[in-house]
């Protein structure tokens, strides 16, 4: 009888970007493959590689009571209805959503992905604190069920879910890239230029970048600073069309949309940046290892487990512009210690990130006995 395995995951482009690799081996293994998840304009993509897509009414911000009710209880539904011998939940909601629904049905093996903890687990505040306190009481419920076993990829959120549950842990550094797309590429040294590609999120460290650009061309360091991403509404931290028209017109960083083709942009880059309040393992330091580039990005969770810090890259403070500055005018002024930095990079993805051992890693506990 064919096994069946499905993933449930908040949006189709993020399941396309971070996690198909895993469901064209289960293809390749024999299983039926569902992908339970929002749609935007991704599900032929994804169909036309043989995957079943389940449309599931899921926002990633905040939607209101029924809202998230109606996402409980498609998630619920979805599970009755698949019945997987392996579910594989990613992302937040989805991760508390499904926990808590699979706890009420037979299900072989739950599979929780946390990519970081999320944006409750950055603000700071009295509120802040009440609410985080809500969520992990919710993901203590979702992560109590049987035959569970939890995925993070640092071990700031590791230790987290161990103060919440007692579920197996495993941690695994990121989604991993195809390194046979990422070729390290001799850098051009006459030209300088710094990139950063991300959603265009206020905690993805997206105002003190540009900050860090003014800072750097007021000193008389003249590189190009590049910002590559798209706003995201549906996250509450999004920047606005006006944020994007203002960075623009101040001239500091030229801003370009999101790309199918980071491997190039990186490629054609010196630096890499990106100053993040906290992550799971950002792919984007993975693909910039890759490309065997230097990095510069914050000393917080999931930020720092992507480098090896003064070797691959170099981690500056967290909200500080000018600390960001400094690191990247220390890149800039040194293409011997940059140079050094990237091929150290390449030599860390081949290592750690290479896609066939992030997906080896992940069937171990799909078809393990334990």
């Amino acid at each position: 009888m064919t096994k069946k395995i499905l993933f449930v995951v908040n949006v189709d482009w993020f399941f396309l970007s971070h996690r198909l690799p895993l469901a064209l081996e289960a293809l390749k293994k024999g299983y039926e493959v569902y992908i339970a998840c929002g749609i935007t304009d991704k599900k032929e993509v994804l169909e036309s590689f043989g995957l079943k897509v389940l449309p599931l009414n899921i926002s990633r911000g905040a939607t209101g009571v029924k809202g998230e009710v109606q996402a409980f209880s498609e998630i619920y539904k979805t599970l009755k209805k698949t019945n997987p011998d392996v579910v594989h939940f990613v992302t937040i909601k989805p991760v508390l959503y499904g926990g808590i629904a699979s706890r009420f049905l037979d299900i072989g093996k739950k599979v929780f992905s946390i990519s970081g903890l999320g944006f409750v687990f950055i603000k700071q505040g009295f509120k802040a604190a009440i609410v985080k306190n809500i969520v992990k009481g919710m993901y203590q419920f979702a992560l109590g069920g049987k035959n569970s076993y939890v995925i993070v990829q640092n071990p700031d959120d590791k230790s987290v879910i161990r103060s919440i549950s007692n579920l197996p842990v495993v941690t695994i550094r990121g989604s991993g890239v195809d390194l046979s797309q990422y070729n390290y590429i001799k850098e051009n040294t006459e030209n300088i230029k710094v990139s950063m590609a991300c959603r265009l999120l206020k905690d993805k460290g997206v105002f003190e970048y540009v900050e860090a650009a003014k800072v750097l061309k007021t000193r008389g360091i003249d590189v190009e600073f590049e910002l590559y991403g798209d706003i995201d509404l549906d996250n509450p931290a999004s920047l606005t069309d006006e944020d994007v028209r203002k960075i623009q017109a101040d001239g500091f960083v030229t801003v370009h949309s999101f790309s199918n083709d980071i491997a190039s942009v990186f490629s054609n880059a010196n630096i890499v940046v990106l100053p993040s309040y906290r992550e799971g393992l950002p792919k984007v330091l993975i693909e910039a290892a890759a490309c065997g580039r230097a990095v510069v990005t914050t000393d917080v969770p999931g930020c720092r487990d992507a480098i090896e810090p003064d070797i691959t890259g170099i981690l500056c403070k967290v909200r500080d512009a000018v600390s960001l500055a400094d690191a990247i005018e220390k890149l800039i002024l040194d293409n011997e210690l940059r140079n050094a930095m990237g091929k150290a990079g390449r030599q860390l993805a081949e290592r750690e990130f290479d896609i066939k051992k992030v997906v080896q890693k992940h069937f171990e506990i799909y078809e393990g006995s334990k």
